[in-house]
Protein backbone atom coordinates (compact mmCIF):
# COMPACT_ATOMS: atom_id res chain seq x y z
CA UNK A 1 0.00 0.00 0.00
CA UNK A 2 2.91 2.32 1.13
CA UNK A 3 5.04 1.87 -2.23
CA UNK A 4 1.63 2.44 -4.46
CA UNK A 5 1.33 5.45 -2.65
CA UNK A 6 4.76 6.39 -3.13
CA UNK A 7 3.81 5.66 -7.06
CA UNK A 8 0.73 7.68 -7.07
CA UNK A 9 2.90 10.92 -5.37
CA UNK A 10 5.79 10.76 -7.97
CA UNK A 11 2.94 10.22 -11.20
CA UNK A 12 1.11 13.34 -9.53
CA UNK A 13 4.55 15.70 -8.90
CA UNK A 14 5.51 14.84 -12.84
CA UNK A 15 2.02 15.67 -13.71
CA UNK A 16 2.83 19.00 -12.01
CA UNK A 17 5.58 19.48 -13.20
CA UNK A 18 4.91 19.09 -16.82
CA UNK A 19 1.74 21.13 -16.41
CA UNK A 20 3.77 24.11 -14.98
CA UNK A 21 7.01 23.67 -17.53
CA UNK A 22 4.16 24.26 -20.39
CA UNK A 23 2.34 27.06 -18.34
CA UNK A 24 5.80 28.69 -18.14
CA UNK A 25 6.66 28.38 -21.80
CA UNK A 26 2.82 29.94 -22.43
CA UNK A 27 3.19 32.84 -20.59
CA UNK A 28 6.60 34.12 -21.21
CA UNK A 29 5.70 33.88 -24.97
CA UNK A 30 2.45 36.20 -24.20
CA UNK A 31 -0.05 34.40 -22.76
CA UNK A 32 0.32 36.20 -19.13
CA UNK A 33 -3.35 35.83 -18.15
CA UNK A 34 -2.20 32.06 -17.56
CA UNK A 35 -0.51 33.27 -14.75
CA UNK A 36 -2.95 33.09 -12.18
CA UNK A 37 -3.89 29.32 -13.37
CA UNK A 38 -0.04 28.35 -12.78
CA UNK A 39 0.23 29.81 -9.50
CA UNK A 40 -3.90 28.72 -8.10
CA UNK A 41 -2.25 25.93 -6.89
CA UNK A 42 0.29 26.77 -4.56
CA UNK A 43 -1.30 29.68 -3.44
CA UNK A 44 -2.39 27.64 -0.04
CA UNK A 45 1.46 26.29 0.48
CA UNK A 46 3.14 30.32 -0.62
CA UNK A 47 0.48 31.70 2.68
CA UNK A 48 2.03 28.94 4.94
CA UNK A 49 5.40 29.86 3.87
CA UNK A 50 4.87 32.93 5.04
CA UNK A 51 3.41 32.11 8.16
CA UNK A 52 5.39 29.56 9.42
CA UNK A 53 8.32 33.19 9.13
CA UNK A 54 6.07 35.71 10.06
CA UNK A 55 3.66 34.19 12.73
CA UNK A 56 0.75 36.98 11.76
CA UNK A 57 -2.07 36.15 9.54
CA UNK A 58 -2.06 40.07 8.41
CA UNK A 59 1.64 40.32 7.06
CA UNK A 60 1.61 36.65 6.01
CA UNK A 61 -1.31 37.52 3.18
CA UNK A 62 0.78 40.44 2.47
CA UNK A 63 3.74 38.91 1.78
CA UNK A 64 2.17 36.06 -0.45
CA UNK A 65 0.47 39.17 -2.34
CA UNK A 66 3.87 40.08 -2.84
CA UNK A 67 5.56 36.88 -3.83
CA UNK A 68 3.03 36.36 -6.54
CA UNK A 69 3.99 40.00 -7.58
CA UNK A 70 7.66 39.33 -7.82
CA UNK A 71 6.86 35.86 -9.20
CA UNK A 72 5.67 37.73 -11.94
CA UNK A 73 8.00 39.77 -12.62
CA UNK A 74 10.99 38.00 -12.65
CA UNK A 75 9.43 34.87 -14.18
CA UNK A 76 11.53 35.24 -17.39
CA UNK A 77 14.90 34.77 -14.44
CA UNK A 78 13.67 30.92 -14.03
CA UNK A 79 15.72 28.28 -15.35
CA UNK A 80 13.99 25.38 -14.92
CA UNK A 81 10.14 25.60 -14.92
CA UNK A 82 9.26 22.29 -13.50
CA UNK A 83 11.32 23.85 -10.93
CA UNK A 84 8.57 26.42 -10.56
CA UNK A 85 6.97 25.40 -7.24
CA UNK A 86 10.03 25.14 -5.20
CA UNK A 87 10.95 28.37 -6.89
CA UNK A 88 7.79 30.08 -5.93
CA UNK A 89 8.30 28.73 -2.18
CA UNK A 90 11.72 30.11 -1.96
CA UNK A 91 10.81 33.80 -3.36
CA UNK A 92 7.77 33.24 -0.10
CA UNK A 93 10.53 32.79 1.98
CA UNK A 94 12.56 35.29 1.50
CA UNK A 95 9.75 37.99 1.32
CA UNK A 96 8.85 37.11 4.30
CA UNK A 97 12.03 37.17 5.86
CA UNK A 98 12.35 40.79 4.24
CA UNK A 99 9.39 41.40 6.13
CA UNK A 100 10.49 40.33 9.36
CA UNK A 101 13.75 42.16 9.37
CA UNK A 102 11.83 45.51 8.60
CA UNK A 103 9.73 45.03 11.81
CA UNK A 104 12.73 44.91 13.30
CA UNK A 105 11.36 41.89 15.88
CA UNK A 106 7.56 43.17 16.53
CA UNK A 107 5.60 40.28 15.01
CA UNK A 108 5.32 37.56 17.98
CA UNK A 109 1.80 36.69 17.39
CA UNK A 110 1.35 33.21 17.89
CA UNK A 111 1.20 31.10 14.40
CA UNK A 112 -2.73 29.48 13.47
CA UNK A 113 -2.41 26.36 11.67
CA UNK A 114 -5.95 25.84 11.88
CA UNK A 115 -8.19 28.38 9.66
CA UNK A 116 -11.84 29.02 9.21
CA UNK A 117 -11.47 29.24 5.60
CA UNK A 118 -9.38 25.93 5.40
CA UNK A 119 -10.93 23.30 7.70
CA UNK A 120 -8.11 20.54 7.24
CA UNK A 121 -4.57 21.98 7.47
CA UNK A 122 -3.13 19.40 9.28
CA UNK A 123 0.14 17.36 8.47
CA UNK A 124 0.15 14.13 6.65
CA UNK A 125 2.32 12.85 10.37
CA UNK A 126 -0.79 13.91 12.34
CA UNK A 127 -3.54 12.32 9.75
CA UNK A 128 -4.53 9.79 12.96
CA UNK A 129 -5.23 12.88 15.23
CA UNK A 130 -8.26 13.24 13.10
CA UNK A 131 -9.68 10.03 13.09
CA UNK A 132 -8.99 8.99 17.01
CA UNK A 133 -8.23 11.66 19.11
CA UNK A 134 -7.11 10.57 22.55
CA UNK A 135 -10.55 10.96 24.58
CA UNK A 136 -10.29 13.51 26.39
CA UNK A 137 -9.67 16.37 23.91
CA UNK A 138 -12.15 17.18 20.97
CA UNK A 139 -10.58 17.37 17.35
CA UNK A 140 -10.46 21.63 17.95
CA UNK A 141 -8.03 21.30 20.97
CA UNK A 142 -5.52 19.04 19.11
CA UNK A 143 -5.60 21.21 16.63
CA UNK A 144 -4.99 24.44 18.83
CA UNK A 145 -2.61 22.37 21.15
CA UNK A 146 -0.22 21.39 17.41
CA UNK A 147 -0.41 25.02 16.41
CA UNK A 148 0.77 26.24 19.87
CA UNK A 149 3.54 23.57 19.62
CA UNK A 150 4.47 24.74 15.98
CA UNK A 151 4.33 28.25 17.02
CA UNK A 152 6.70 27.35 20.18
CA UNK A 153 9.34 26.03 17.34
CA UNK A 154 12.26 28.18 16.91
CA UNK A 155 11.84 30.17 13.44
CA UNK A 156 14.47 27.94 11.45
CA UNK A 157 13.09 24.48 12.85
CA UNK A 158 9.43 25.96 12.36
CA UNK A 159 10.35 26.99 8.73
CA UNK A 160 11.24 23.27 7.92
CA UNK A 161 8.64 21.67 9.88
CA UNK A 162 5.11 23.92 8.12
CA UNK A 163 7.32 22.97 4.43
CA UNK A 164 8.33 19.21 4.98
CA UNK A 165 4.79 18.17 7.44
CA UNK A 166 1.83 20.95 6.82
CA UNK A 167 2.48 21.61 2.80
CA UNK A 168 4.32 18.10 2.16
CA UNK A 169 7.20 19.51 0.34
CA UNK A 170 9.74 17.02 -0.71
CA UNK A 171 13.21 17.19 0.77
CA UNK A 172 14.53 18.56 -2.72
CA UNK A 173 11.93 21.32 -2.42
CA UNK A 174 12.80 22.24 1.04
CA UNK A 175 16.22 22.09 -0.07
CA UNK A 176 15.28 24.65 -2.76
CA UNK A 177 13.25 26.66 -0.61
CA UNK A 178 15.33 27.51 1.83
CA UNK A 179 18.32 27.37 0.51
CA UNK A 180 20.25 25.17 2.87
CA UNK A 181 21.58 21.34 2.12
CA UNK A 182 19.78 18.27 1.81
CA UNK A 183 21.50 17.38 5.50
CA UNK A 184 20.56 20.22 7.44
CA UNK A 185 16.98 19.99 6.07
CA UNK A 186 16.81 16.24 7.30
CA UNK A 187 18.50 17.31 10.91
CA UNK A 188 16.49 20.43 11.66
CA UNK A 189 13.18 18.58 10.55
CA UNK A 190 13.87 15.32 13.25
CA UNK A 191 14.96 17.94 15.80
CA UNK A 192 11.15 19.88 15.12
CA UNK A 193 9.24 16.84 15.36
CA UNK A 194 10.96 15.62 18.69
CA UNK A 195 10.42 19.20 20.27
CA UNK A 196 6.65 19.01 19.69
CA UNK A 197 6.75 15.41 20.40
CA UNK A 198 8.41 16.91 23.86
CA UNK A 199 5.85 19.87 24.14
CA UNK A 200 2.94 17.28 23.65
CA UNK A 201 4.00 14.28 25.87
CA UNK A 202 2.46 15.70 28.99
CA UNK A 203 -1.21 15.55 27.55
CA UNK A 204 -0.56 12.41 25.24
CA UNK A 205 0.32 9.00 25.71
CA UNK A 206 3.84 8.10 25.15
CA UNK A 207 3.19 5.29 23.23
CA UNK A 208 1.31 7.36 20.63
CA UNK A 209 3.40 10.14 20.29
CA UNK A 210 6.34 7.61 19.53
CA UNK A 211 4.21 6.20 17.17
CA UNK A 212 4.06 9.54 15.27
CA UNK A 213 7.63 11.03 16.28
CA UNK A 214 10.10 8.40 16.12
CA UNK A 215 12.51 8.92 18.20
CA UNK A 216 16.23 8.62 18.78
CA UNK A 217 17.89 6.23 16.04
CA UNK A 218 14.62 6.72 13.98
CA UNK A 219 14.43 9.06 11.32
CA UNK A 220 11.35 10.07 10.70
CA UNK A 221 11.52 11.56 7.16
Amino acid sequence: MAAAGNIALGENRSLEKQRDQELVFRILNGERKLFHELVRPYERAVYFAAQAVLRNHADAEEAAQETMIRAFTHLGQLNDATKFKSWLLQIAVNEARRKRRDAHGNLFEALELDNSTDPDPMPRDFADWRENPEEALQRVEVRKLVAQAVSALPDKYREIFVLRDVQQLSVQECVHALQVSEEVIKVRLHRARLMIREKLAPVFKKSWLARVFPGKGQKPW
